[in-house]
């Protein structure tokens, strides 16, 4: 098993240690490990390579310890590599005397100290990074010039530019386009193979009980000089981590060594159990490539390639639904949400459709809770630094929507919690798919369930205080009532959504008893949150 390199070999970490001139600086951020980028496609003896570790990333939300670990051992990786190929790199670690603590007080500070004619940086994926340095572009006194990241497989304004007189974006029709620009899984005359171009009604299996499992595969770098480093610094941080056998692949050795066991282990149940959710193991099917892509570690073709090619060489183990399945993650829904960010930001970000103002409750940063789902999803995020889409939207999710939790507070939990989490991939997924706070910008309708649903697609249930099948009375699971009252808080918004006709019209059809027999219970259970 390939073992990470975080020790810095033959990188400068101050201005003082470069040995040769310098007439450009090239900025590359942490989520920009893009080894095959054009910036590394030849040696520039008079150009430096810089890589921080700021306060600035760690501190602007409180973050998992294993992201902030796997963020510093990938760029670490990362400067390690270019050096020994022969970049000249200057990497700021955390504790140097010089640093700034701040993207833009470091590249003034090295800008002036070593006399650069400009400065050379890529477009950053995320809004208040990318407006810091546009600010810092603006007013430097050192040429700038930009570059793309070269990692996506789509613009940032691809929506206004493919659909220019659009009130509302489908997913499913920016995928199809997608499909069509790249090839992938079409045929020669230009339609999809297997005849249509989705099969996502053939991956809703629960799992089954005599299915086994495959052991995730795990990495084991030594990451506890970093562990003492952020230790050391005092940053604040959430979450377990065993930082001498660090689970995650940092480097490109082993995002290609996990890329190769999904394709060849994971990939022939992957979509068919995605939706599945269990206590017998936190991995189950799922690639688990999302810090490797979102950190450029990984690019979206070489993923997507490599899947096709494994379905390609063995159709009688990976049949279509597999395949697309995984394909329409990468190319269709990963690239949509950044571009719906893009599309809206800066206001997406304060949007709140519902008006909810609750706090989060308080288990959600212990796992403590007799809600047998929550507490499983929260503790496996809290130790893995990760959870699934199902987890994240039924469980973590739907829960916090259906108690009327502020956007805010999720968005701050989601953001910090998992290794993946970046603001252009967090904020759609979390406030507009799964608290619907855009009022359905992203989503067709609210991704809510009441514990039936949970009860269909996991075995959480089977060991819970709480009772699935009951509605009212001290054991009944809290997602039964609290659903009801969100419908009846909500009516008026939602008799309008035509996902939502059916069951608004159930709602209007209960007695006058049974309604306030369920409204009663879920405001006995909302006064009491960080009980249940």
């Amino acid at each position: 098993m390939q073992h990470a390199d975080i020790s810095l070999t033959n990188c400068a970490t101050s201005a003082a240690d470069l040995t040769g001139p310098c007439d450009t600086l090239s900025l590359v951020l942490g989520d920009q490990l893009n080894a095959s980028h054009s910036w590394f496609n030849h040696i520039d003896p008079k150009r430096v390579i810089v890589l921080m570790e700021v306060r600035q990333e760690t501190d602007y939300v409180r973050h998992h310890q294993q992201k902030l670990l796997a963020f510093f051992a990938a760029m670490r990786a990362f400067a390690t590599a270019l050096a020994k190929v022969g970049h000249q790199v200057l990497y700021l670690r955390l504790d140097s005397d010089h640093n700034q603590q701040c993207l833009t007080s470091n590249l003034k500070q090295l800008g002036s100290a070593l006399q650069v004619q400009q400065i050379h940086l890529q477009q950053p994926d995320e809004y208040r990074v990318d407006q810091q340095l546009q600010q810092f572009a603006s007013s430097s006194d050192i040429a700038v010039q930009w570059f793309d990241s070269e990692h996506f497989l789509t613009e940032r304004d691809t929506l206004q530019r493919w659909f220019p007189q659009a009130k509302s974006y489908l997913m499913e029709y920016f995928y199809r386009r997608v499909r069509k620009q790249t090839g992938y899984l079409m045929t020669a005359e230009g339609q999809p193979i297997g005849g249509q171009w989705n099969f996502d009604k053939d991956n809703r299996n629960k799992l089954p009980k005599q299915l086994d499992i495959p052991a995730p595969l795990l990495f084991s770098n030594d990451l506890t000089e970093l562990a003492d480093l952020l230790q050391n610094h005092q940053v604040e941080h959430l979450g377990n981590v065993d930082a001498a056998r660090f689970l995650w692949p940092v480097n490109r050795a082993q995002a290609r060594q996990l890329l190769g066991f999904f394709v060849t282990e994971l990939l022939p149940d992957f979509g068919r159990y995605q939706d599945a959710m269990t206590e017998r193991g936190w991995s189950l099917f799922h690639a688990r490539l999302s810090f490797a892509l979102n950190s450029k570690i990984l690019s979206p073709r070489e993923v997507v390639e490599a899947a096709i090619n494994a379905w390609q060489q063995h159709p009688e183990r990976i049949d279509m639904a597999q395949i697309e399945g995984f394909v329409r993650q990468i190319i269709g829904w990963r690239e949509f949400v950044r571009a719906m960010y893009w599309q809206h930001m800066p206001t997406y970000r304060s949007m709140n459709y519902f008006e909810h103002q609750r706090p989060l409750p308080e288990f959600y940063w212990h796992g403590n809770t007799k809600m047998r789902c929550l507490q499983h999803s929260i503790q496996q995020s809290l130790d893995y630094a990760y959870a699934h889409h199902i987890q994240r939207l039924m469980i973590t999710g739907n829960f916090a929507l259906l108690a009327g939790v502020h956007p805010d507070a999720v968005d701050e939990w989601y953001l910090g919690i998992y290794i993946d989490a970046l603001e252009w991939v967090e904020l759609p997924n979390t406030r507009g798919m799964s608290q619907f706070a855009d009022g359905g910008l992203l989503a067709t309708k609210p991704y809510i369930s009441s514990g039936a649903y949970i009860h269909k697609m996991s075995d959480y249930c089977g060991s819970c205080h709480y009772n699935v099948q009951q509605k009212t009375g001290p054991q009944a699971c809290p997602f039964n009532s609290l659903y009801w009252h969100f419908i009846d808080q909500h009516f008026e918004r939602l008799k309008h959504n035509p996902r939502m006709a059916l069951i608004t019209k159930q709602w209007q059809q209960r007695s006058d008893a049974d309604r306030n027999s369920l409204l009663e219970q879920a405001r006995d259970y909302l006064t009491r949150l960080d009980q249940l």
